[in-house]
C-alpha cells in the first residue's frame, strides 16, 4: 500500500505534513461529493429503468392484443406471439439489471460514504482539537518568564503531555487516511466491477435470446420480400397523411418558470412574489418598503423568503405537511393565492395567472412529497418504538404474535411464512410480488398473468417497490402459499393435472392460473343445500355462537374438522334431533356463504379463503341474523385483518343491517379505532343514520371515545374541503397522513388508543 501521508513527517509535524493533510482532506471532501452524485444518478437510472420496464410491459401487452385480433392470419398471430415472448424476456433481463445496479452501485457506495467517510470526519475533528491544544501549550510555554520556576515546570509538563497526545492522535489520523485511501480504491472498483458484470450478463442473455430467434426472423423476412412493393406504397401513403407538430407559441412576456421536486439543491421552486402584511391592517404597502416584493422559495418542506441574496431566510411556513393552498378570487388584487396553516395564513400575489398556477402546483406537490418522505422515514422508527406486545389483545397468543423489527421489509416478513419462498403457481424461488386479496407470493411472470385476470380475481403488489400497510402485512402472514394451494389445488392429484414449473412457457402457466383461480377446477366441491335450509342453519348458528369468539385454523370442509364452527353446527344438528350426527354430517349441510359468515366472526382467514374459493358471495346476507354480512361479523369478532381481507375481496363497506347499522356503526360502538380508520379510508358513509337516528359521530360522542370522535370529525372536514376546493377523490393530504398514523398505531400499539374502549381489537 502506497502511503498517502508519511508517518515520519507526521511525527515532525512539518509544513509538508500539514500541506499533505490539507490536500487529503480536500480530496476526501470532493470524493464524498462525487460519490453522492454517482449514487443519486444511479437512483435516477433505476427510476427511469422502472418506468422503461413498465412502458415495455404495456407495449408487449399491446402486441399480444394485436395478435389476438389477427386470428384469421396465422402467420401474423404466431409471429407476434413469439416476438412478444422474447420482448417479455428482455423486460425480465432489464429488471434484473436494474436490481443489480441497486445493489452494486447505490447501496454499496452509499454504505462507503455513510460509514467510512463519516469515521474519517470524526478522526479529523479529534485531530484538529488536539492540534489546537498543542499550539496553545506551545504558546503558553513560550510566554513563561525565566525567573518563575514553578510555572516553567508546569508549562513544560503540559507541553510534554500534549505533544505525546498529539503524536498518538496524529499517527492514528494518518493511519485512518492511508487505510481509507486503500479502501477507497477497492470499494469503488468492486462496486463498478459488479455493475459492469451485470451489464455483461444482461447483454449475453439478450444476445443468446435473439440468436435463437434469428433463424425464424430470417425466414419471416424471406416471406416478406414479395410484399416489399405493397409495403413501400403503404409507407408513401402514410407519409402523405402525416402532419408535423406545430411549434408552441412563446410570444408571452411571462418568464419561463417551473418547479422541480427532485432538485439537487433541495429548492423545489423560487421566484418573486408580493406578500400581504400579516398585521391587523392587512396592507400590501408599507412606509419603509413601498412594495413588499420578496424572493420566495420552497425548500426543506418549508416556504421561506429573503429580500437580498445574503439575507437570512425568513420562514413563512415551518412545515408544509400542515398546510393547504388555494387561489383567492374574492379580493381586489389579481393573481393572488393563500397558504393556510393551522396557526396563520399568508396571502401572496404572483405577476401573472400562469405564474400563480405554477406556484400553487409547486406548493401542492411539495406538500405531497413531504408526507411521503416523512411517512417512509418515520415508519421503521415507529415500528421499532412499538415493538412491545399489545396488552389489549383478547387472545394475542394464538394469532400473529410477530412484531415488525426496525429495518424489516415487507419481503422479509412475508418470506417467513411457510411456502412463501417460492412462487405459489410455478415454484420459482425468491418471488418479489404478491396477490394481496389471495395472500400469496408470485414471481414476476406469474404476477403479470395475475394482473391480466383483473382485480376482481387478483390484486398484485410488489414486495420491494410498493409501500405496505400494517393490516395488509398481517393479512399476508395469516395466509400464505401452503394454505391457499391446499384450497385451490385440493384435487390436482385426483384429476391428474401437472402443475407448471419455473422453466415452462408462459402459455402453460397462464392456462394453469386461469384454471386454478378463474375456473376453480381443482377446488374441493362443497355440498349444496336449499335456501330454506341455509336460513335455518344461520338462525341456529346465531344462537349458538354468541359469546367470546375463538379462532379456527382448520378448514371447514376437511373431514374430522375440530374448528369452532364445526362444533357449533354439530351441536345445532343434535339439538334438532340428530344426536348421532358427526362432524362429517356437518360438512353436508354447511354452505359457502354461511361458512364465510361464521369464519369472519371467529377470525379464521383460511376458512374465509376456502369459502370464497367455493363461490361464497362476499356480501352474503344472513336474513335470520339482522341481515348482517360477513364484514359486520368481522367487526363483531374484533379482527382488523379479517375486515381488510373481506374489503380486498370486494366487500361492501356501506351495507347496513336491519337496524340501519353498517360496519362503521358497529366499529364505533365497540370502540375499534383501527377498523374505523380502515372503513373511513375505504369510503364508508359517516353520515348514515341507524334506526335510532344516530350517525357514527353521535355514537362516538356518547361513548366518550375521543380518538374515534377526532377521526370522524377530521373525515367530515376532509369531505367538505374536497367538495369545496376540488382536491380529488382522496381529499387533503393532511388528513390522509393522520389516518395513516392512526392505522399504524391501531395495528402495533392499540393500548395507546384504548383509553375509553368498550371492547379491544385483536389485531
Amino acid at each position: 500500500m502506497k502511503l498517502t501521508v508519511d508517518f515520519d513527517e507526521c511525527l515532525k509535524d512539518s509544513p509538508r505534513f500539514r500541506a499533505a493533510v490539507e490536500e487529503v482532506e480536500g480530496d476526501f471532501a470532493e470524493l464524498e461529493s462525487k460519490l453522492e452524485k454517482v449514487v443519486k444518478l444511479c437512483a435516477g437510472i433505476i427510476d427511469a429503468g422502472k418506468n422503461f420496464c413498465n412502458a415495455n410491459k404495456q407495449f408487449v401487452n399491446g402486441i399480444r392484443e394485436l395478435a389476438q385480433q389477427s386470428t384469421k392470419d396465422e402467420v401474423i398471430e404466431n409471429s407476434l406471439m413469439r416476438f412478444s415472448e422474447s420482448l417479455q424476456e428482455m423486460v425480465n433481463f432489464h429488471t434484473i439489471l436494474f436490481d443489480q445496479a441497486q445493489r452494486s452501485i447505490k447501496l454499496q457506495l452509499q454504505t462507503f460514504v455513510k460509514d467510512d467517510l463519516r469515521k474519517f470526519k470524526d478522526a479529523k475533528k479529534q485531530f484538529d482539537k488536539v492540534s489546537e491544544e498543542k499550539e496553545n501549550a506551545l504558546v503558553k510555554n513560550a510566554q513563561v518568564q525565566r525567573n518563575k520556576q514553578h510555572e516553567i515546570e508546569e508549562a513544560t509538563n503540559i507541553l510534554t503531555a500534549t505533544r505525546k497526545c498529539f503524536r498518538h492522535i496524529a499517527l492514528d489520523y494518518v493511519l485512518q487516511i492511508n487505510v481509507l485511501q486503500s479502501k477507497r480504491r477497492s470499494e469503488i472498483l468492486k462496486s463498478m466491477l459488479s455493475f459492469m458484470y451485470a451489464h455483461l450478463t444482461f447483454f449475453h442473455q439478450g444476445y443468446d435470446l435473439f440468436m435463437e430467434l434469428e433463424p425464424y426472423m430470417k425466414e419471416l423476412g424471406a416471406q416478406l420480400d414479395q410484399l416489399v412493393v405493397d409495403a413501400a406504397k403503404e409507407k408513401r401513403d402514410m407519409e402523405q397523411k402525416h402532419s408535423t407538430i406545430q411549434q408552441k407559441d412563446f410570444s408571452s412576456d411571462d418568464p419561463k418558470i417551473e418547479f422541480n421536486i427532485d432538485a439537487a439543491n433541495g429548492i423545489v421552486m423560487e421566484g418573486y412574489l408580493y406578500k400581504r402584511a400579516s398585521n391587523a391592517f392587512k396592507t400590501w404597502n408599507r412606509k419603509k418598503t413601498p412594495h413588499i416584493r420578496r424572493w420566495f422559495s420552497i425548500q426543506n418542506n418549508q416556504l421561506v423568503y429573503q429580500k437580498k441574496f445574503k439575507d437570512n431566510l425568513t420562514v413563512v411556513v415551518d412545515d408544509l405537511r400542515l398546510c393547504t393552498v388555494k387561489p383567492c378570487e374574492d379580493i381586489e388584487r389579481r393573481f393572488c393565492f393563500e397558504v393556510v396553516s393551522p396557526t396563520k395564513s399568508c396571502m401572496l400575489q404572483a405577476d401573472s395567472e400562469k405564474i400563480r398556477q405554477v406556484w400553487i402546483k409547486a406548493v401542492q406537490a411539495s406538500i405531497a412529497t413531504a408526507y411521503k418522505e416523512k411517512g417512509e422515514e418515520s415508519y421503521a422508527e415507529k415500528l421499532d418504538r412499538r415493538s412491545s406486545p399489545s396488552t389489549s389483545s383478547l387472545d394475542s397468543g394464538s394469532e400473529l404474535k410477530e412484531r415488525p423489527v426496525k429495518g424489516e421489509s415487507a419481503l422479509q416478513r412475508v418470506e417467513c411464512i411457510a411456502g412463501n419462498t417460492n412462487c405459489c403457481d410455478c415454484g420459482q424461488p425468491d418471488p418479489r410480488w404478491a396477490s394481496i386479496n389471495l395472500g400469496i407470493t408470485l414471481c414476476i411472470e406469474c404476477s403479470g398473468i395475475h394482473r391480466s385476470l383483473g382485480v376482481h380475481f387478483s390484486k398484485v403488489r410488489s414486495l420491494t417497490l410498493d409501500s405496505w400497510e400494517p393490516e395488509l402485512l398481517k393479512l399476508m402472514c395469516a395466509l400464505g402459499n401452503n394454505i391457499i394451494n391446499g384450497i385451490y389445488e385440493a384435487q390436482v392429484d385426483e384429476m391428474h393435472f401437472k402443475k407448471p414449473n419455473a422453466g415452462d412457457s408462459r402459455l402453460e402457466k397462464e392456462s394453469w392460473i386461469k384454471a386454478k383461480y378463474v375456473e376453480k377446477k381443482f377446488v374441493q366441491k362443497p355440498y349444496r343445500i336449499s335456501s330454506s335450509e341455509e336460513r335455518s342453519q344461520g338462525l341456529a348458528l346465531s344462537s349458538e355462537s354468541e359469546g367470546t369468539p375463538e379462532k379456527s385454523s382448520t378448514s371447514l370442509s376437511v373431514p374430522g374438522s375440530t374448528s369452532k364452527i364445526s362444533e357449533i353446527l354439530e351441536a345445532s344438528i343434535r339439538r334438532r334431533g340428530g344426536s348421532d350426527s358427526s362432524v362429517s354430517d356437518v360438512e353436508k349441510v354447511i354452505s359457502p356463504g354461511l361458512q364465510l359468515y361464521k369464519a369472519a366472526h371467529v377470525r379464521s382467514l383460511p376458512d374465509m379463503a376456502e369459502a370464497l374459493a367455493h363461490g361464497a358471495d362476499v356480501n352474503w346476507v344472513n336474513a335470520e341474523d339482522n341481515r348482517a354480512t360477513p364484514l359486520i361479523q368481522a367487526v363483531l369478532g374484533g379482527s382488523l385483518v379479517a375486515c381488510e381481507f373481506l374489503l380486498q375481496n370486494g366487500a361492501d363497506v356501506n351495507h347496513r343491517d336491519c337496524h340501519g347499522r353498517g360496519p362503521l356503526h358497529h366499529a364505533t360502538i365497540l370502540g375499534h379505532t383501527g377498523q374505523v380508520c380502515l372503513f373511513l379510508k375505504r369510503g364508508a358513509d359517516q353520515g348514515a343514520l341507524d334506526e335510532e337516528e344516530k350517525d357514527p359521530l353521535t355514537i362516538a360522542v356518547e361513548a366518550a371515545n375521543a380518538d374515534i370522535v377526532t377521526l370522524l370529525r377530521l373525515a367530515k372536514m376532509n369531505d367538505e374541503m374536497r367538495e369545496s376546493e376540488g382536491l380529488g377523490q382522496s381529499g387533503d393530504a393532511t388528513y390522509q397522513d393522520i389516518f395513516r398514523d392512526f392505522s399504524h398505531m391501531a395495528s402495533h400499539n392499540p393500548e395507546i388508543l384504548n383509553r375509553f374502549p368498550r371492547r379491544s381489537e385483536t389485531d
